[in-house]
Formats: C-alpha cells, structure tokens, sequence
C-alpha cells in the first residue's frame, strides 16, 4: 500500500470514529451534549485534528445524517421487498404499510439519527440533483412503494412527498406524546388507506 493510500484510509477511519462517536453521544445525551470539545475528548484526539476533517459540530451531524439515511434506505428496502409480490392493490397496500412501519420503528428507535436527518438544521442540500446519494436512495424506496398508487395523471413524486409528510408527523407526535403510541397502528392503517384508495378503484 502506498503512502498515500495509507494516509486516505487512516484519515477515513478517523472521520468514522468521530461520527460514531458523535452518534452515540447524541443517542445517550442528546445532541446539545456534543460538542467539539468533548468530542475531541471522547476519541481521544486534539481539536485540531477534529476540525481538520470537520469544520464543526454542523458538519458532524450532517455526516450523521448522511449515514441515517443510507440506514433508512436499507430498512425501508428490506421492508418493501419483504412483502413484494402481492397482485393489484392488496400488494400494493401490504407493501406500503410495510415500509411506513419501518419508517416509523426506525423514528421511533433512533431518535437522535432521526433529528439529525429531518429536525436540526444541517449543511445538506435536500431535493436537489447536489443531494447526497443516500439521502436519494432513501427518498426512492419510498417512492417505489408509493408509485404503484398513484392515480392515473398524479404525480408520483408530490404523492411520495406527501405520504412522507404524513409518517413524519405521525413518529414526531408520537415521540413527543402528542399523539398516545397505542393508537399508531390504527393511524397507519388510515394513512395507508387513504394513499391506496385510488389504486383499489382503479383495481375494482
């Protein structure tokens, strides 16, 4: 290997531990606690070198960001093609049920990743062709469960916005205890049935 070589995969591995550690300081204190300071201190580097690869704590929480979504994706994906299959709009709704259910679990699991990917403001460029890859990767699983119901002549793209609207404010009133957690199937049931309706008619 050369030096060079070397030195790139050395200097991954430091921005992965810096980001893990980040991660799990904001899971077992909540993102107010990181800090580069105590950061620095957690991964037992200076502060220089932190800020060599980060430019602060928004730049580190945007990289957390960027790895929820790759793990989003992946969730949403096995979600999906878990129950793929299915013929006509009974398919079409297991699957969309399927992949709110791992949107809302994955929410509901991770609370700080979630903020980080869709509560705090981050240095991300969100729906637009500069948007990092996961953050698209994600955004098309849900995409491939809504299209299937979209109405003729609907846009499948503001539909999926939509639906994604919907799970959003169902894991955020939920977790704040807006919304009594014993009722959340119920409520995705609705929301499912109310995307899938068009897609039954259209069927029957």
């Amino acid at each position: 290997m050369s030096i060079q070589a070397r030195r790139e995969r050395e200097r991954a591995e430091r921005e992965k531990l810096i980001v893990t550690a980040a991660r799990e300081l904001a899971e077992s204190q909540g993102w107010d606690a990181v800090t580069t300071r105590r950061l620095a201190a957690e991964i037992e580097y200076s502060q220089p070198v932190l800020y060599s690869h980060f430019k602060g704590k928004d730049a580190i929480m945007a990289a957390v960001a960027v790895q929820g979504f790759a793990e989003l994706a992946k969730e949403l994906r096995e979600a999906r093609r878990a129950v793929a299959g299915g013929a006509g709009a009974a398919g079409d709704r297991e699957s969309l049920t399927a992949v709110g259910r791992a949107y809302t679990a994955f929410a509901r699991r991770r609370p700080a990743l979630y903020d980080a990917m869709f509560t705090h403001r981050v240095e991300l460029p969100f729906a637009t062709p500069e948007a990092p890859a996961p953050l698209w990767e994600a955004f098309n699983e849900l995409l491939a469960a809504v299209r299937p119901v979209a109405a003729e002549g609907e846009d499948p793209g503001v539909l999926t916005e939509t639906y994604w609207a919907g799970l959003h404010g169902l894991a955020t009133l939920m977790r704040s205890g807006r919304l009594p957690a014993q009722a959340h199937e119920r409520r995705l049931e609705l929301l499912t049935g109310h995307f899938t309706a068009g897609a039954a008619r259209r069927d029957g």
